[in-house]
């Protein structure tokens, strides 16, 4: 089988040269670390280019191996239908972390320690932990590498966990708040010092190792019930939904936890995230964030990868 092309217009977020291999090239549009096969200088130049000016570039991916095959300028009517994109207003800001540092019995409490300006705008929280398992099955159940036609179609290609979270993550947001008419926030983790980055070993899918320059999942707040003497406490825990990692709804701090597996990579780190509105789709320039309001772009994605694999 021939591999998978697709072509898309990108911002250039960096161009990173690393202590050992090719140069590295990072994309709002795309989660995953992208480079270049062989030396393809005019390209290259185009892609610094783009970064200076900070206009978009039109690129051709083999999304198997990770490869840029072709980047070219784009046409001024591509150009000009990229510049109606809608950012989210007045974004939150872009949080450093050092997770050696937290202390996550009080990390995850949304109300207490978590005060992000997102929290303030919807008060539906989720009840109980059940209630955040059953949201989180559902999901789940829709994954492309299950049998049948999915309940909410498009399939979700939880299956492919190299790149396309910003499209699952829009689309559960999207089953989260109308199925459920819960609230749901994003979250983002981005590994952008040096030559940090974001790795996980996808244990679901092959075993083998996954590496990103950020990652976005749905963060949901959820009631849970605390027994004890003298009295039952309840406390709000910020967690997070994303079954291309685990089983089960985790608390942010395992999440962001285990993006920072140095078995795949010595310089695996969480050098800072950010909890948005549910409408972020991608980061931008300057901690911006863009959005997918009808949903196009998202659906496009989760059909494009629904056949691929991880390992």
């Amino acid at each position: 089988m021939a591999p998978k092309r697709e072509t898309r217009l990108v911002t250039v977020a960096a161009i990173r040269t690393p202590r050992n291999g090719p140069r590295q090239y990072l994309f709002h549009q795309y989660e995953r670390i992208l480079r270049f096969e062989a030396s393809d200088a005019p390209s290259a130049r185009r892609l610094q280019n783009a970064r200076r000016t900070r206009r978009p570039i039109k690129v051709t991916l083999d999304t198997k191996q990770g490869l840029i095959r072709d980047v070219r300028e784009p046409s001024e009517r591509e150009r000009e239908a990229f510049a109606q994109r809608v950012p989210v207003k007045a974004p939150s800001r872009i949080a450093k972390i050092d997770l050696r540092r937290i202390d996550p019995t009080t990390f995850n409490l949304a109300e207490l320690y978590l005060k992000w300006p997102p929290f303030k705008l919807c008060r539906a929280i989720i009840p109980t932990y059940k209630k955040a398992k059953d949201i989180f099955d559902f999901c789940a159940q829709l994954s492309c590498h299950l049998p049948g036609p999915p309940a909410v179609p498009p399939c979700i290609p939880f299956q492919y966990v190299i790149d396309g979270c910003y499209a699952r993550a829009h689309q559960m947001r999207r089953i989260i708040t109308t199925r459920y008419r819960y609230c749901c926030d994003k979250v983002f983790s981005f590994a952008t010092a040096g030559n940090d980055t974001l790795a996980v070993k996808a244990d679901k899918w092959g075993g083998c190792c996954v590496e990103w320059w950020y990652h976005v999942a749905p963060l949901v707040r959820v009631r849970i019930k605390i027994k004890g003497l003298p009295k039952t406490i309840h406390v709000v825990l910020a967690m997070v939904i994303d079954p291309g990692m685990f089983d089960k709804p985790v608390l942010l701090s395992t999440w962001l936890a285990a993006q920072e597996n140095t078995a795949c990579n010595p310089d695996a780190r969480v050098t800072s995230y950010s909890i948005q509105p549910g409408s972020a789709y991608t980061p931008y320039y300057g901690g911006g964030f863009d959005t997918d309001p009808n949903y196009t772009q998202t659906e496009a994605t989760l059909i494009n990868y629904s056949g691929l694999t991880t390992c």
